[in-house]
């Protein structure tokens, strides 16, 4: 952790335009192992990129979905792109009747949907055996979409429907980039890393994982909602209208994620610890976002309370984090680095069902950059929280301490930076 520590201090040191990695102007060679790509070589086509100096708008297709983690960074990119470039035009696609078919829309980009491609695990499995033919199912819609809109650039910033639509964008001789969360790389990104043009990671450890002359250091994309100035008190009153938490300095707000579909394991800790924390503070309020999936099973074993804000989805994140003193979550990549950017102290529980070990790692990142108190899901109940808890609430110079911390190891210009790559990489393809 020292080493990557030490590398992220020279966060200011990003690559830049001058420095832009090389870019392979063909198609790697693939094996007969690609089962997919051989099932799918009809579907490559001319893509004819039109010069957008012919006043032909730019056009960005952005893959990612499954969960906030993967659709929020796509949006803050393509915040800074429509800055960057107001006439240009975005497309999200992602899978029908999931979290990103509602944020997505929500956030004012155009949404198109195609079915997503699952991979069980371990690889070899029943559960797999037909899952050539989706992705051929998959591929082939993508293909269409990608044929309709005419992109000049594909971005995948990870889920489920990431793979196909990245896939059919470079048999289609699409420019792609890929923009990876993680300190290590999901599954998914490590596979498409030879197909990209170039890789968007938030650490300088991960530049390991995939061929260095194709990475850019950036850290993690959080949207602009994020970086705009709002004060506290006009946060507070969002949740808590009419309450004493505005004009309370004494007043305490514990942020709770229970990340897009609901962790059991921090809603069930939270279920026999809020309403006595609540009862032993008159200083303490609850933001607590149980997840979209257990939301209605967890309201009704909640007792109502004018110190408690309970959602399924918080569609306002950005006034929650400010709001916020303490933050208790789940550990995936950008919650990590919504923290950081945020500069909040944390208490993380990372899930062990994500594959590879990705959160526990993550949290013991923000152990060393941050002092983030980390509590394994066998470790947790609700006496180790509310110790955990109440430790951050009596130590305001602890507080004072980790959110300063937290602050230097964030680069908040993240997205700036790669929607700035992300131009230089479609001037360069459309002067060749």
């Amino acid at each position: 952790m020292a080493t990557i520590i030490s590398h992220l201090s020279s966060f200011s040191k990003f690559p830049t335009s001058s420095t832009f990695p090389s870019l392979p102007s063909t198609l790697p060679t693939l094996n007969h192992r690609n089962l997919a790509i051989f099932c799918c070589s009809s579907l490559k086509q001319p893509h004819g990129q039109a010069s957008t100096a012919q006043n032909d708008n730019l056009r960005v297709v952005f893959a990612a979905g499954s969960t906030g983690g993967h659709i929020y960074p796509a949006v803050a990119i393509a915040e800074e792109l429509k800055i960057m470039n107001p006439s240009c035009e975005i497309l999200f696609i992602g899978a029908p009747n999931s979290v990103e078919s509602t944020v997505v829309p929500s956030a004012g980009y155009n949404f198109a949907s195609v079915p997503s491609v699952r991979l069980a695990r371990p690889l070899i499995s029943s559960q797999n055996l037909f899952l050539p033919c989706c992705l051929v199912k998959s591929l082939v819609q993508c293909s269409r979409k990608l044929r309709d809109f005419k992109p000049h650039v594909v971005v995948g910033t990870g889920g489920l429907i990431s793979f196909p639509v990245c896939l059919a964008a470079k048999l289609k001789g699409i420019k792609l980039v890929i923009q990876e969360q993680n300190l290590v790389p999901v599954m998914e990104n490590s596979i498409l890393a030879s197909l990209a043009d170039v890789i968007f990671v938030a650490f300088n450890s991960t530049i390991d994982s995939f061929r260095r002359n194709k990475c850019v250091v950036c850290g993690n994309p959080v949207r602009l909602s994020l970086r705009k100035h709002v004060s506290k008190a006009a946060a507070r009153s969002h949740f808590f209208a009419g309450s004493e938490s505005r004009g309370n300095s004494e007043a305490k707000v514990l942020l709770v994620l229970g990340g897009s579909f609901g962790a059991n394991a921090i809603n069930i800790a939270m279920l026999n610890l809020y309403y006595q924390m609540l009862r032993r503070n008159n200083s303490l309020y609850i933001i607590w976002q149980t997840g979209i999936e257990v939301y209605d099973e967890t309201d009704s074993l909640v007792k109502t309370h004018p110190r408690l804000y309970l959602r399924p989805f918080m569609h306002r994140l950005d006034l929650a984090y400010v709001a916020a003193d303490i933050v208790v979550s789940r550990a995936g990549a950008l919650t990590c680095y919504e923290i950081l950017a945020t500069g909040k102290p944390s208490i993380l529980i990372p899930s062990p069902d994500v594959s590879e070990g990705h959160q526990f790692k993550n949290a013991s990142l923000m152990a060393d950059l941050t002092g983030a108190t980390v509590i394994t899901e066998d470790e947790l109940d609700s006496c180790t929280l509310a110790i955990a808890i109440e430790q951050f609430l009596s130590d305001e110079e602890k507080m004072k301490e980790m959110s300063e911390r937290a602050l230097k190891a964030a680069n908040p210009n993240a997205s700036t930076e790669i929607a700035k790559h992300i131009l230089s990489l479609v001037n360069l393809s459309t002067e060749e």
